[in-house]
């Protein structure tokens, strides 16, 4: 059943009033592959540009976007974030050029609601930042496979593959600070 409809079935926020405020937290990620053209560019898990830097740019545009989630989903309720951290992370160069560059949003807080959507709009929207400014080079970008790998808190944790029995590794985990910049894996 879905819980953002009423009883004649119109959208409706979730009345969260009686939960109980528990910390929560999210794990989301997002990949953006980019096309050789752009791909050559990456030196040091970076892509320098007349506009700055993308990757950092898109680090500040997806805590800005988490943010303001409940601004752009109609029936999200407004969450305090402690903390939003955004890791990017650019693989090797496949047999075409092309690098597949994994964008990972962490969100938490205190709160009667789950913080998932402000991660999943984190990585989205830092997503949409890497296009924005690498469409100057190529227009070939591709965003793919959002999802959300993991929630805790509330009445219960949930890890993607868990139904199948196999859990994700992902690259940043609860409670672990992101890497430094010096540390994190590049080109």
């Amino acid at each position: 059943m879905l819980t953002h409809l009423d009883a004649r079935n119109r959208p409706a926020m979730v009345d969260v009033g009686g939960k109980a405020v528990t910390r929560r937290s999210a794990l989301a990620s997002a990949v953006v592959s980019l096309p050789p053209a752009l791909a050559r560019l990456v030196t040091a898990n970076e892509i320098q540009s007349k506009k700055g830097p993308l990757f950092q740019t898109a680090i500040l545009a997806g805590v800005m976007g988490a943010k303001k989630t409940s601004e752009l989903i109609p029936l999200c309720h407004p969450l305090p974030l402690d903390d939003c951290q955004i890791a990017i992370e650019a693989g090797l160069p496949d047999q075409t050029g092309a690098v597949d560059v994994t964008i990972q949003c962490r969100a938490s807080t205190h709160a009667r609601t789950g913080v998932e959507m402000e991660a999943l709009t984190g990585a989205t929207i830092a997503a949409l930042t890497l296009y924005d400014m690498g469409k100057a080079v190529s227009h070939g970008i591709e965003i793919r496979d959002v999802r959300l790998l993991e929630k805790t808190g509330g009445k219960r944790d949930w890890r993607a593959g868990e139904e199948m029995g196999h859990p994700p590794s992902p690259k940043l985990r609860r409670g672990q600070q992101k890497a430094p910049r010096s540390q994190m894996k590049g080109r």
